[in-house]
């Protein structure tokens, strides 16, 4: 990696921010942060820490962190007010409604970005239109619209879905919270990764009660990026006199940020075709600028990989060896652990 400097918005400092907004989200708890110490002496490693989402906020994954806090900030902006000087009961109250009226919230996802803004209007008493891709997961349709949202199942791939969502959002009057960025859109991409920083305070925050001063490496999966932009973003920030190695972990399918970082040219570049893989939640061909532009300074290391890698992840992760805690991880978050 080349070294870089971090954009103020991942700091420590920035991060305590965020995380005293989720603290107020109600059924807002820490996850876990588990050992897998048995796996870790199997292989010949000195510890095995993993990042257990499947308890957040009842919905099975972090993307809701990330959504919520855009969300938020979102209708702060609106309502000209500091989020910091405000809580999550102000915004389901009376006043807001009027001033805000009723707002429909629209995105592109595979499943659990969708599923987190659908939360979020639930919990704020507006509405959400979510497009999927094709292919997507019945499953992952019918948990959308339990929240109320409704859904429209596209014939198109993810990139392509942005694109609709983008444009009926326009013809619609509706507000876009999407993790990607372009032109011209930058500022609610930004707050979706800023969001997800909670997840990587919370680990910081355990590893220390671990006694460990610094993870030395950490794989985490992409899609646009925008996930891994804001981990390794933070991370960078925190110990950055000795950060750890950063692997990215991306399908073959799908590996639009390992194309960028082959390409050479410091530019992020897109890859092509119906992007089918079993990570589903990384079936993005397309990398968001402003996560790439963390990604290219700070990492070490890019993979692309086979399903089978993912299929292995989820097989070790959830029969684990004597001693060590099942863990139930869906085939994007299950990819790190499979190789």
């Amino acid at each position: 990696p080349q070294g870089g400097v971090i954009p103020d918005g991942f700091s420590e400092n920035a991060a305590r921010k965020v995380r005293h907004f989720h603290r107020r989200l109600p059924g807002y708890r820490s996850t876990p942060l588990v050992s897998l110490q048995n796996l870790a002496q199997a292989w010949g490693v000195a510890e095995i820490l993993v990042k257990d989402e499947s308890t957040r906020f009842g919905l099975g994954a972090f993307k809701v962190l990330g959504g919520s806090y855009a969300v938020a900030r979102l209708l702060c902006q609106n309502l000209g007010i500091d989020i910091e000087k405000i809580d999550f009961d102000y915004l389901v109250s009376h006043d807001v409604r009027q001033r805000m009226g009723r707002i429909t919230l629209a995105t592109a996802t595979d499943g659990n970005h969708g599923r987190g803004i659908a939360w979020v209007a639930e919990q704020l008493r507006q509405q959400a239109m979510i497009y999927m891709p094709k292919g997507s997961v019945r499953s992952r349709v019918e948990k959308i619209r339990s929240h109320g949202a409704t859904v429209e199942v596209t014939d198109l791939n993810y990139d392509d879905a942005v694109r609709l969502c983008c444009r009926r959002a326009r013809e619609n009057g509706w507000h876009v919270v999407q993790d990607t960025s372009w032109e011209g859109y930058v500022d609610i991409p930004r707050w979706i990764m800023q969001g997800y920083m909670t997840l990587c305070a919370e680990a910081v925050s355990q590893i220390t009660q671990k006694g460990i001063h610094c993870p030395t490496h950490v794989f985490i999966q992409a899609g646009v990026g925008a996930f891994a932009g804001a981990m390794v973003g933070y991370l960078a920030n925190r110990f950055q006199d000795d950060p750890p190695c950063f692997i990215i972990m991306e399908p073959n399918n799908a590996a639009c940020i390992f194309a960028s970082a082959a390409s050479g040219d410091d530019l992020p570049h897109a890859v092509k075709g119906d992007l089918s893989t079993i990570m589903t939640g990384l079936a993005c061909g397309e990398p968001n600028p402003f996560a790439w532009d963390i990604l290219r300074h700070f990492v070490s290391c890019y993979m692309c990989c086979d399903d089978f890698v993912a299929a292995n992840g989820i097989r070790i992760l959830a029969n684990p060896l004597k001693g060590d805690e099942s863990i139930e991880a869906g085939e994007s978050g299950s990819v790190g652990a499979g190789i």
